[in-house]
């Protein structure tokens, strides 16, 4: 049986939750989902260029830990990209710890 997932702590609550690429009919598009915990990743890393050290910290969770999120966040961001497909920003409650 699989360890029960930590909770991380997500920052940032995007706005917008869905990108499609323009004017493909959303019946033909396949779909990422994209966790908010590796949208948090790639905002604290990519965006605000935080060292893994310090994100991970933010986020409440190990460097390795972190590391495996971001890799897994760029990949699915590259794919859909190459392959033209949509991204799906997926909010799973259990995993979000809101800043109090």
């Amino acid at each position: 049986m699989a360890r029960p997932i930590k909770p991380r702590r997500v920052l940032f609550g995007p706005n917008v939750t869905y990108f499609k690429p323009r004017a493909v009919p959303l019946s033909t598009l396949e779909e990422m989902d994209l966790g908010v915990d590796e949208l948090e990743a790639l905002r604290l890393c990519d965006f605000k260029n935080l060292d893994q050290i310090t994100a991970a910290k933010k986020m409440k969770i190990s460097q390795s830990t972190l590391q495996r999120i971001l890799a897994s966040a760029r990949k699915k961001v590259t794919e859909a990209l190459i392959k033209g497909k949509a991204i799906k920003i997926r909010k799973k409650q259990i995993w979000i710890r809101k800043k109090p």
